[in-house]
Order: structure tokens, then sequence, then C-alpha cells
């Protein structure tokens, strides 16, 4: 259950620094394994959004 809201609010945000702090995760590239993402993706994203 905790991979699929974690999923979920990825998808919704499109923002792993969301789901980093949600998790508890030290580093940015445990959190993209863990959703199963690329990190260069995911920092590109991360980029474009504001928080």
């Amino acid at each position: 259950m905790q991979r699929t809201k974690a999923a979920l609010i990825y998808r919704c945000t499109k923002n792993p620094y969301a789901v980093q702090l949600l998790l508890g995760y030290s580093t940015l590239e445990s959190t993209v394994r863990y959703l199963g993402i690329e990190v260069d993706d995911a920092l590109e994203i991360s980029e474009q959004t504001e928080i």
C-alpha cells in the first residue's frame, strides 16, 4: 500500500522531493529507485515544479 500511495502522489504532483519527504528517504536516488523512475527524469520534473 505504501508504494501505491507514493506512486499516486508522484503521478499527481510530478515532484519526487515531496515523495522523498513523505517516505523519509535521505536521498533522491533511493526515492526514484523505489518509484521506478529515472533519476534524470525526476530531476528535470522537480526543477520544473515549484513548491
